[in-house]
């Protein structure tokens, strides 16, 4: 996996971000019409699933460092999940 994909994978969780973020901006002015709101919730709740689940995605990733037995930090690679 290289820099430009996690790359990607910032900018597509920043992008979902500044997204959600506009939503809840017009929903919160509270003058759209009740269509558009329930339009623009249903919007915001995908991308709120979508940038949970990239999140998920990025929990299951970072364990480049992890503690031995002793609880001294070592750096593991990425592709070493211990199975």
């Amino acid at each position: 996996m290289g820099s430009k994909e996690t790359g990607g994978a910032k900018r597509g969780f920043e992008e979902g971000m500044r997204s959600l973020e506009a939503i809840v901006t017009r929903l919160e002015q509270g003058n759209l019409p009740l269509e558009e709101s329930l339009e623009a919730f249903e919007k915001g709740i995908q991308l709120l699933r979508m940038l949970h689940d990239k999140l998920g995605e990025v929990e299951r990733r970072v364990d480049v460092l992890v503690r031995d037995a002793e609880g001294v930090l070592r750096v593991r690679d990425g592709d070493d999940r211990g199975s």
